[in-house]
C-alpha cells in the first residue's frame, strides 16, 4: 500500500487524532464492532496487559471485536491521545508497507498505557485511514508504580538514623533472608534473571536471584576467551541503567560480566551465588513453592516463595548427542558452552561439530590459536555477515528515544514479523551473495531460514539457533584455512579421530560439540520433576497465537514463570512479567490464564 500524498507532520497528527477519536468514541459506546471496523479486514491488535492482562494478538476484525467485547467493561479505556513527550507521528515503511506510525497514550482502570498505531489508506473503503497494527501496552499499575522518578524512595528508613541501621546494614539483612521469605525465587543470574529482579524490585516485590556460578556475570565471564556480543551496544541495555555512552559498539564478554556485578549492586538486587535448586514442589493449598536450595558449601536451605521464575535462558542444559564410537575417542571432548580458549591446542588437530554461532566462533578461535581445525556440518546453517545482521535492529537507528524504540519493536504481530523478516532476509542474502557463493563452492550448505525464508532472527525465535553472524570464520572456510566436512560422510568416531565412510581416518586431539541446548522445559524437568514440566510444556518458539510459548506470561502451573532472550528481550519484557506477578499477588488476575482467554 502506498500513501496518495506526502502529508505534513501536522496532517499526520490530525489523521492519527481523528482515528483515535473515532476509536475512543466506539469504545465509550461499548461498540466493539464499530471499533473493529476502524481496522483493515486483516488488521492486528496486539495487547501487552492493558486490556487482556495477557500478551496476545487478535487478527482480523471479528477477532478484534470479540477481544474488545470481552475486556471493555473491566478495562474502561479512555483519554486516547498523542503524547507530546514522545516521537511525533511520521511516515515509515514497515514490512514493506508504507504507513503512518504514531505513538499513542491512554488511560485504563488499572493505570496509564501506551501504544503504537500504524495507519494505512484503505483502497477498498475510498481511501479511509484504517489501522493495520495497533499495540496497546500497560505502563503502570496505579498505586503501585515503578519506584523511579517522582516515585523514587525517599530513603527515610536509613537517612540520618544516628545510632541506628544504615543503608549497608539494611542491605545485608535483606540479602540474608534470615527473618523473611522472598516473594519470588529467580533461577539464573544472567541478563534475564537480573532484569526481572530489577523490575520486580521497582514494584516492591522481594526477589531472590540464585546462580550456580561463583560470581555474578560468570555465565558470560567463563565463556570462550574471544567472545564478544554480536549485536550492537545501543540495543543491548538492561532496564533502568543504560550502558555509558563511551562503551564499544560490540561489548566484550568480560566487560559485560563486570557490568552485571555493578548492576546487581546498584539496583540493590539480592543474589546468592554458588546456589542451585535441589528440588521442590508446589503447595496448591498454600499457593506457594517449597524449594530446597543447595549451596556449594554443602549446606541446604528451604524457602517458600510464592513464585518461581526460570531465567536460565534459551541456552540451558547442553545437548550432548549420541555419536557412534565417541566413547572410544582418546582425545578431549568438550561442549562449546564449556570451551574457554584455544592456545593449549596450538599445533594440534581439532574438530568442531556444529556450524552455528558457537561453532564458528570456536573454530575461529582455535584457528587463531594455531590449531588445525575442521568443522563438521550436520545440517544447513544460515550465514549472514555481522553488519547486515544489524539491520533487524534498524528502528534503533531512526532517531526516537530508547523507550520509544522499545515500544516500536514490540508492535509487530506474528504475521507482520514474518512478512518483515522475509524482506530483510532476502536483502541480506543479496548483500552477502559473494560470501554465500564462496561458501557454496567449498561445499558449505546454507539456508535462508526454512520453511518460509525468514532469516536468522526468526530462526532464533523459533528454535534458539541454527545460524551464524559471520565475523570472519566464513572467509577462513572459503580460503581453506578452516576445513569443512559433512557429518553424513562419517562412519564413526574412533580412538584417534573419525573414520569416514571411504575408510579415511581424520585425526583429532580435540572434539568440540557445538550442538546447542535443551529446551527450558527440560530445565524444569531436572529441577522440579516430570509432572510440572509436562504441565507447562515446551518453552520458547511460537504458539498457535503467534506468541513465544510460556514466555513473560502466566503458564499452566500457578506461580511458575519464564524469561529468556538477549538483552533487548530482557529490557522490554521484564517489566510486563513483573507487573503480572504483582497483579497476581494483588488478586487482580488469576494465577493461571483462564481457559478460553
Amino acid at each position: 500500500m502506498v500513501l496518495a500524498a506526502e502529508p505534513t507532520e501536522l496532517t499526520l497528527a490530525e489523521i492519527t487524532s481523528d482515528w483515535l477519536d473515532g476509536f475512543a468514541d466506539a469504545l465509550r459506546r461499548n461498540d466493539s464492532d464499530g471499533a473493529a471496523a476502524l481496522f483493515l479486514s486483516d488488521g492486528h491488535w496486539r495487547d501487552l496487559l492493558s486490556f487482556t492482562w495477557h500478551i496476545q494478538t487478535a487478527s482480523g476484525t471479528a477477532d478484534i471485536a470479540a477481544g474488545l467485547q470481552r475486556t471493555l467493561a473491566a478495562t474502561k479505556p479512555h483519554e486516547f491521545h498523542i503524547p507530546s513527550h514522545r516521537a511525533a507521528p511520521r511516515l515509515v515503511t514497515r514490512a514493506g508497507v508504507e504507513c503512518i506510525e504514531a505513538i499513542i497514550a491512554f488511560e485504563t482502570a488499572t493505570g496509564p498505557a501506551s501504544g503504537i498505531l500504524r495507519l494505512v489508506s484503505d483502497d477498498t473503503a475510498g481511501g479511509e485511514w484504517r489501522a493495520w497494527v495497533l499495540l496497546t501496552a500497560l505502563d503502570d499499575i496505579r498505586g503501585h508504580e515503578e519506584r523511579t522518578g517522582s516515585f523514587r524512595p525517599d530513603g527515610e528508613a536509613y537517612s540520618r538514623e544516628f545510632g541506628g541501621e544504615n543503608w549497608a546494614d539494611l542491605r545485608r539483612k535483606a540479602q540474608a533472608y534470615e527473618d523473611h521469605e522472598p516473594d519470588v525465587l529467580v533461577i539464573g543470574g544472567g541478563q534475564a534473571g537480573l532484569g526481572i529482579a530489577a523490575c520486580l524490585g521497582q514494584l516492591g516485590v522481594d526477589a531472590l536471584v540464585i546462580d550456580r556460578h561463583e560470581r555474578i556475570g560468570d555465565a558470560w565471564r567463563k565463556r570462550y576467551h574471544s567472545l564478544t556480543l554480536h549485536n550492537q551496544v545501543h540495543v543491548n541495555h538492561l532496564p533502568y541503567m543504560p550502558f555509558p555512552p563511551n562503551w564499544p559498539l560490540y561489548i566484550p564478554k568480560d566487560k559485560l560480566a563486570n557490568w552485571f556485578e555493578a548492576y546487581a549492586d546498584s539496583m540493590e538486587l539480592n543474589v546468592w551465588t554458588g546456589t542451585e535448586v535441589g528440588g521442590g514442589s508446589y503447595d496448591e493449598q498454600a499457593g506457594e513453592w517449597q524449594i530446597t536450595l543447595a549451596r556449594t558449601d554443602g549446606s541446604e536451605i528451604d524457602i517458600r516463595p510464592r513464585h518461581v521464575v526460570f531465567a536460565t535462558g534459551v541456552s540451558g542444559i547442553p545437548i550432548h548427542p549420541e555419536l557412534p564410537g565417541l566413547e572410544d575417542f582418546a582425545g578431549s571432548v568438550v561442549h562449546s558452552g564449556a570451551y574457554t580458549e584455544g592456545h593449549e591446542w596450538n599445533g594440534r588437530k581439532a574438530l568442531v561439530l556444529g556450524t552455528g554461532n558457537s561453532g564458528h566462533d570456536v573454530a575461529q578461535d582455535l584457528h587463531a590459536s594455531g590449531a588445525d581445525v575442521t568443522m563438521i556440518q550436520r545440517g544447513t546453517s544460515l550465514i549472514v555477515s555481522l553488519d547486515e545482521a544489524q539491520k533487524v535492529y534498524s528502528v534503533y537507528d531512526e532517531g526516537p528515544s530508547l523507550a520509544d524504540c522499545d515500544l516500536l519493536a514490540t508492535a509487530s504481530p506474528y504475521p507482520v514479523l514474518v512478512q518483515g523478516y522475509k524482506l530483510s532476509a532476502l536483502a541480506m542474502q543479496a548483500a552477502d551473495k559473494d560470501l554465500l557463493d564462496g561458501l557454496s563452492a567449498r561445499g558449505f550448505r546454507h539456508d535462508i531460514g526454512p520453511p518460509d525464508n525468514t532469516g536468522f532472527q526468526m530462526k532464533y525465535l523459533r528454535q534458539g539457533g541454527g545460524y551464524c553472524l559471520n565475523v570472519g570464520c566464513s572467509e577462513l572456510i572459503i580460503d581453506g584455512e578452516v576445513g569443512l566436512m559433512q557429518y553424513d560422510d562419517i562412519e564413526q568416531f574412533v580412538a584417534d579421530g573419525v573414520r569416514l565412510k571411504d575408510g579415511t581416518i581424520m585425526q583429532a586431539d580435540l572434539i568440540v560439540t557445538a550442538t546447542g541446548y535443551k529446551n527450558q522445559q527440560e530445565v524444569v524437568r531436572a529441577t522440579l520433576g516430570d509432572d510440572v514440566a509436562d504441565k507447562v510444556g515446551p518453552v520458547w518458539g511460537f504458539d498457535d497465537g503467534g506468541e513465544l510459548r510460556n514466555m513473560w506470561r502466566r503458564t499452566a502451573q500457578p506461580g511458575l514463570w519464564f524469561t529468556a532472550g538477549g538483552l533487548p528481550h530482557v529490557r522490554i519484557y521484564s517489566k510486563y512479567l513483573a507487573m503480572q506477578i504483582k497483579a497476581t499477588d494483588m488478586g487482580k488476575i488469576e494465577a493461571v490464564i483462564p481457559a478460553g482467554s
